[in-house]
């Protein structure tokens, strides 16, 4: 029975208990263990061990039965046991209530007894105390002070206190008979007072808290109290400006007073604010004042810089004062001693602003074309120069003399950088130190001054005199040097649309000065724009022209129909090869001068003027087989050129003349198929004549019949 007991074993699993009972049984294991299995061996082992089991189940049984006995019995006994507790702590429940209704009549009158007892005695304290008041007033009356309260001097806040009584009580009595001893009582009140002050100073420099705390509550009931707080005051400045940052000294010093204030007075907050408004009207006042009066009127510059941060420090300051507690309107009270501070100069700030930035401006600019050796000729306004401009719009012609600037655009990124830079600390300034309801019409002043010298007195006068510059198209070997003009101004142009979104916008974006600055802006690029237009236009026609010249000077006709048709090695002419290679140059340039759209829209344009250029050109010879096949040469390079172009319509357009030279050398017979052609279908004839007529054998009347 005990091996059987072991084989219980936690957790129990029927299988596993099986399989220890096999092994521990001799003969149980497998065929090649020590022993050979014996089955018959392990089938008693199984029934002498389930008869075992069968005996161990019955104890167990009994003892179960045994146990679930004896819990009954204790269950019962316990439940008895319980309801007797209940009873028992019921009684006790009764008899704290009966003892709660008792405690709570005694108490009542226990407090009807001592109502009595104090409507008896209030009447004999304030007897007793008026006899005493009555007594000191006989001291004061008979002229000789007898009482210890006013002769020990450790006994001063017992005589504070009877002292202020005693002035209360002078102050109504008449004053022909009671004269002298209000004057004492008065007298006696303000040494007091003054003794008292002088021991709140000692113990402010002794370190003593809770002697100034005390003294502070003394002095509360006196007149005095606010001279008490005066002395705080002064004395916890002393010492304090040690460092070059008066700012950082101010709000050390209230970080320090703030922590301590609460000690001492009842009303710290009171005091607290009473000590920033002294460091506001005494001490930075007057460190305000030193720092800007100095160069106020002599140095423009210096003062807007001094007082941009004169007044962010200040403001700094207060904002570091906004999280200690001085009473209500917090906000109101800083704003109030700031504007103290600084109202004399921000009330003519934009002035000062405004007339500086016109000054640093126009000596910017003038010490820029200084630089260059350049006088700046008068840009005419008016009706005549108007009209002038309209007619140069429309008709292209240079109206009055034109000037050599010797490929000078007189644009600057320096300057113009130099312009931003003021223009945008004036931004930052007016940001700063204008009052919101003046901050838009305050920006869109510095704008208009920024549009003044930047637009019109800088990129304008760079543009009036890049057209000026503009040769003729006739001129020969021109320096077209405009499109730099134009590389330049859109460049300075970016910058400063940069900052009008940047810095000028967030100022005036919820006002309605926004839709006149916008309005401004859009006429000033339109009026640019239409200034670039035009000098695009005159430097286009100049290209033109300067290629006019290359083929006049370099084409001849004996290009065309040579006299010996047999001998001709060259694959274009020499006239072709000059004008590609300046169109070439033209059209990189281009590409480096602008970009975005303006890059197609502008080679479009060259390029149509390229291919009417050409096109008319070859209507002015006349071709032999071989001059053709030339020309076919020269328009495949032309149109190569093109290429360089990625213009769609100028590529097709040269496609088509390259197909057109086609009938300067295609056999009579197949003219007329090659009219048909795909690139020549939907051209007018009379093109198609034109050039049919420019062949050298037109003459013939086999071509004539054919073309017919």
């Amino acid at each position: 029975m005990a091996t059987t007991a072991e084989l219980f074993e936690e957790p129990f699993v029927a299988d596993e208990y099986i399989e220890r009972l096999v092994w521990r049984t001799p003969g149980g294991g497998s065929r090649g263990g020590p022993e050979a299995f014996d089955p018959k061996r392990l089938l008693e082992e199984f029934v002498n061990h389930i008869q075992e089991l069968q005996i161990m189940d019955e104890r167990i049984q009994r003892k179960v039965e045994k146990l679930e006995q004896q819990c009954q019995k204790e269950a019962k006994e316990f439940a008895k046991k319980v309801q007797e507790l209940q009873k028992s702590n019921q009684v006790a429940f009764q008899h704290f209530q009966e003892l709660d209704e008792h405690i709570s009549y005694v108490a009542t009158k226990v407090c009807h007894l001592g109502d009595q007892l104090e409507g008896v005695n209030t009447p004999r304290q304030r007897a007793v105390e008026a006899q005493k008041l009555m007594k000191y007033f006989n001291e004061f009356l008979d002229g000789e002070l007898k009482s210890d309260v006013f002769i020990n001097s450790e006994k001063i806040k017992e005589a504070a206190d009877i002292i202020q009584k005693l002035h209360l009580i002078a102050q109504e009595l008449p004053f022909d008979r009671f004269s002298e001893v209000k004057s004492k009582i008065a007298s006696k009140y303000h040494d007091l007072e003054c003794q008292l002050i002088q021991e709140f100073t000692s113990a402010q420099r002794r370190g003593e808290i809770s002697r100034m705390r005390e003294v502070a509550a003394v002095l509360l009931h006196f007149k005095g109290y606010s001279h008490c707080v005066d002395v705080y005051i002064k004395q916890c400045q002393e010492g304090a400006y040690l460092r070059n940052d008066i700012f950082e000294d101010a709000a050390i010093l209230c970080q320090r007073v703030n922590k301590q204030v609460g000690d001492i007075f009842s009303n710290p907050e009171t005091v607290l604010a009473k000590l920033i408004q002294n460091v506001f009207e005494i001490k930075l006042q007057s460190f305000v004042k030193d720092q800007l009066e100095e160069c106020r009127k002599s140095d423009a510059e210096q003062y807007l810089k001094s007082l941009y941060d004169l007044y962010s420090r200040t403001t700094n300051l207060s904002s570091k004062l906004m999280e200690f507690n001085l009473g209500t309107d917090k906000q109101t009270f800083l704003s109030k001693l700031i504007k103290s501070i600084f109202i004399s100069y921000l009330e003519n700030y934009i002035e000062v602003e405004t007339g500086y930035l016109k000054s640093r401006s126009a000596m910017i600019l003038q010490r820029y074309y200084d630089s260059k050796n350049h006088q700046k000729r008068s840009i005419g306004t008016g009706g005549i120069q108007d009209l002038k401009e309209r007619i140069r719009q429309r008709t292209n012609l240079p109206l009055g003399p034109s000037i050599d600037t010797h490929g000078e655009t007189f644009l600057s990124q320096e300057v113009v950088v130099n312009l931003l830079q003021e223009t945008k600390q004036a931004f930052e300034r007016c940001h700063r130190l204008s009052d919101p309801s003046d901050l838009p019409r305050n920006a869109f002043r510095i704008f208009t001054i920024l549009v003044e010298f930047l637009c019109i007195e800088h990129i304008d006068y760079a543009l009036e005199t890049g057209l000026a510059g503009i040769p003729s198209s006739d001129s020969r070997n021109a320096n077209l040097y405009f499109l730099d003009v134009v590389q330049q101004a859109n460049t300075i142009f970016h910058l400063f649309d940069k900052q009008f979104n940047d810095h000028l916008m967030p100022l005036i974006s919820s006002s309605p000065k926004l839709s006149e600055c916008l309005q401004k802006k859009k006429e000033i690029i339109e009026q640019m724009e239409m200034k670039l237009d035009t000098g695009i236009d005159r430097t286009l026609n100049c290209m033109i022209g300067q290629m006019k010249h290359i083929l006049a000077a370099e084409q001849k006709k004996t290009d065309f129909k040579p006299e010996d048709e047999n001998n001709v090695l060259i694959q274009y002419t020499n006239a072709c090869v000059k004008v590609c290679t300046y169109v070439r140059k033209q059209v990189e340039k281009i590409k480096n001068s602008m970009d975005g759209k303006n890059v197609d829209t502008v080679l479009m344009e060259l390029g149509v003027r390229f291919h009417r250029l050409i096109y008319e050109h070859l209507q002015q010879y006349s071709y032999s087989c071989m001059g053709g096949m030339l020309a076919i040469c020269d328009v495949a390079e032309y149109r190569k050129c093109a290429k360089d172009f990625k213009i769609p319509m100028v590529l097709h357009l040269f496609d088509t003349l390259h197909a057109l030279c086609n009938l300067l050398v295609v056999a009579p017979d197949n003219l007329k198929q090659v009219c048909s052609g795909e690139q020549l279908a939907n051209l007018d004839k009379n093109i198609l004549h034109s050039f049919v007529q420019l062949r050298a054998d037109y003459r013939s009347a086999r071509l004539a019949r054919h073309f017919s």
